[in-house]
């Protein structure tokens, strides 16, 4: 049987708020801190069973542990934020090695422990989604999600490896997305797009519907993509690898306007919107 424990939450994303309800259900008491925060988010929370703590300052003072879970651009200031707490403080962001050794080195200075993670997968459900950890605690922090429906494992390689796996997995995940949207936009521009969806139909049959899906994906999330982008062109550059190919990724994903769209539309405005042509917003005789 497990003991409870008192986890602050910060913040409630769609992400955070799915991995705080798996704790929820687990019966552990998850807070999070509706200061300044949108009506969205507090319906999130509330959905997920999480507890208002009020401010970040009062979270931190009656938490635990610490679950960080938000776009990676604001892991450090999410870090500062709780400048001072001595529990356990668990950064599950899409950020690289060395961007996690910082975070730890930051708040171990006031006397926390750090476990650094990283999350894989959508929103949890039913053991779709894998929490990696990795560090002198991260079997403690499993054993927060035992028979919860987010999968934690932990893993060895050094403190830093849940990072690392995490980056090296979106490489491939989100910057083939890129890719992709680059290589439709350049046929797009040269006039020629109907004519790489016909190539793509004879030999390459599901780049269609990826691109246009990678599309749709780009207009929701990309803005949250563009750091992560970044994190990972950091870790390729300190293990010695090309680092421009995720920079250019990020580009990709900054030029991405910021709306909701059915797939079909998607495409059409990210085509635009990285090639800067606007007549390229109108329908395609085929694919979409």
């Amino acid at each position: 049987m497990h003991t409870p424990r008192v986890i602050g939450l910060l913040h409630p994303g769609e992400m955070g708020a799915a991995v705080g309800r798996c704790l929820t259900e687990r019966g552990h008491t998850v807070l999070w801190a509706s200061e300044g925060r949108s009506a969205q988010t507090a319906a999130r929370a509330a959905a997920a069973g999480l507890t208002d703590a009020g401010t970040v300052a009062g979270l931190a003072d009656r938490a635990e542990v610490i679950l960080s879970v938000c776009p990676p651009h604001a892991a450090r200031d999410v870090a500062r934020a709780v400048r001072g707490f001595r529990g356990l403080f668990v950064d599950a962001n899409a950020i690289s090695p060395d961007t996690a050794d910082g975070i730890a080195l930051l708040v171990s200075q006031d006397g926390a422990d750090y476990v650094d993670g990283g999350i894989i997968g959508p929103p949890p459900a039913a053991g779709s989604t894998r929490l990696y950890l990795s560090g002198r605690r991260a079997g403690e922090v499993r054993g927060l999600f035992e028979g919860a429906r987010l999968n934690a494992r932990v893993i060895d390689g050094g403190d830093f490896s849940a990072s690392a796996i995490k980056m090296a997995y979106a490489a491939w995940t989100k910057g083939s997305a890129a890719l992709l949207l680059a290589a439709r936009a350049l046929a797009a521009s040269a006039g020629v797009e109907d004519a790489l969806l016909g190539e793509w139909r004879l030999s390459q049959p599901d780049l269609d519907r990826r691109s246009r899906d990678s599309a749709r994906s780009a207009l929701a999330k990309g803005w949250r993509w563009v750091a992560e982008m970044e994190q990972i062109a950091e870790a390729m550059a300190a293990a010695r690898l090309p680092d421009g190919f995720h920079r250019a990724a990020a580009d990709i994903f900054r030029r991405s306007p910021r709306t909701a769209r059915a797939a079909d539309v998607a495409v059409r405005e990210v085509m635009a919107a990285l090639t800067g042509d606007t007549t390229l917003t109108g329908d395609t005789t085929q694919g979409g």
